[in-house]
């Protein structure tokens, strides 16, 4: 069941979106025969192009201020997790 919360209209109202995000997806789980049931509704990618626009983003004060602080509106924070990678394409 995908669960569409306030966060993605905020977020993209901002101008640092537009300006910091190349590309932004939301991946959700589908029932899947043989796997176990997901422990997340969905995982979120945020593609800046580079580091310097990521922290752009997340220390601006419109990120700050409006769309940071709503995300305990429709996250579970104590099961949120976050990390900072770098993609190896290895096929395609």
């Amino acid at each position: 069941m995908r669960v569409e919360g306030q966060g993605r209209p905020l977020l993209m109202s901002i101008p640092e979106a537009k300006q910091y995000i190349r590309r932004f997806v939301v991946s959700y789980p589908v029932p899947a025969p043989n796997y176990p049931e997901p422990d997340h509704e969905s995982v979120v990618e945020t593609w800046p192009d580079t580091m310097d626009d990521l922290n752009a983003l997340l220390f601006c004060e419109n990120w700050l201020k409006t769309v940071d602080p709503d995300h305990k509106n429709f996250i579970d924070l104590n099961g949120f997790g976050s990390i900072i990678s770098e993609e190896e394409v290895v096929v395609g």
